[in-house]
């Protein structure tokens, strides 16, 4: 068995093919032993790279991208979710919400997790013909802090993760979610694996082509299996959420594409590094291949299909 550590900048639902993965047996299919950790603050799984603790950091493709040509050379090889898992929750229950809505208003953002939920909403507004400036915003906080004072009354929007939301409406009968960005925002590659470029070598391109194989796998598995049937597991691994709110968004995932291929989205890429061009974080778009290595994903998916 070869070790395999992760080390991750949350635990989270969209990360769920993953976890089958490892609680399935695929990864040890694979002759890897994997085995996860969730460091506070988050930004410790640089350190973790770093030290040889980790063998492969789990989060956004912003901070691989931030880094290039700035502080050290990152290189991403694998995609767990292909959409973003946020949700915008807001006062009373009419249907009607468009984008267009949110100029001139308040909108509270969860951060705590770096930069992306507020790179995202911002992008979504733009490519929708929106000036981002045109709206007020609240981050920088706690998302359990921003949370509260958004029920007691601050702002007009809450920007946070499609959990926390669904948890919330199902709590407060005041509030509903405006939109999901899981079913309407669109392709993105949200949360990917990574490791220091200088550290890849033949021997890591082979663990990494034997992780996607068995993420591969745990893709598929989720994608074949109504989440009702794996709810325990689900309530086992989150068992600080209402066992409803689970299935139904796992299924919800499953339906709009948050899992698809262990393949980093060119689309998506694209899309993702232009929206975090506009929000200042890198000088202009890197090309694909600069900061990914999409073969292990590649390598992967050709033995799958042979089998």
């Amino acid at each position: 068995m070869t070790p395999f550590h992760v080390t991750a900048t949350g635990h989270s639902l969209n990360y769920l093919t993953e976890y089958i993965a490892t609680r399935h047996g695929f990864f040890k299919e694979q002759e890897l032993e994997v085995t996860v950790s969730v460091p506070r603050p988050w930004d410790l799984v640089l350190d973790q790279l770093a030290d040889g603790t980790a063998n492969a950091a789990l989060g956004g493709i912003w901070v691989p991208s931030m880094y290039r040509n700035t502080v050290k050379e990152y290189t991403a090889f694998a995609q767990v979710a292909n959409r973003s898992p946020l949700a915008l929750v807001k006062r009373g229950h009419t249907e009607d919400f468009q984008l267009s809505d949110v100029p001139g208003k308040t909108v509270l953002i969860k951060s705590g997790n770096g930069a992306s939920v507020g790179l995202f909403f911002k992008m979504l507004l733009k490519e929708n013909d929106i000036d981002p400036k045109s709206a007020t915003y609240i981050q920088d906080l706690d998302g359990v802090m921003l949370g509260k004072l958004f029920q007691g009354g601050m702002g007009d929007y809450f920007l946070t993760d499609n959990v926390t939301a669904r948890a919330m409406v199902e709590k407060n009968s005041n509030l509903s979610i405006a939109i999901e960005m899981a079913k309407d925002g669109g392709d993105i590659p949200w949360s990917v694996y990574y490791c220091a470029t200088a550290a890849i070598t033949p021997d890591v391109l082979d663990a990494h082509k034997r992780f996607c194989i068995a993420l591969g796998k745990g893709i598929e598995w989720v994608l074949q299996h109504d989440a009702e049937t794996f709810k325990d597991e689900l309530a086992e691994l989150f068992p600080a959420v209402p066992t409803n709110v689970l299935v139904d968004l796992t299924n919800s995932y499953r339906q709009n594409g948050m899992w698809s291929s262990p393949s980093v989205s060119r689309h998506g890429y694209k899309r993702w590094q232009h929206g975090i061009a506009y929000g200042g974080l890198i000088k202009e778009p890197f090309p694909y291949e600069v900061i990914v290595n999409n073969g292990p994903a590649l390598a992967a998916a050709s033995v799958h299909a042979e089998i």
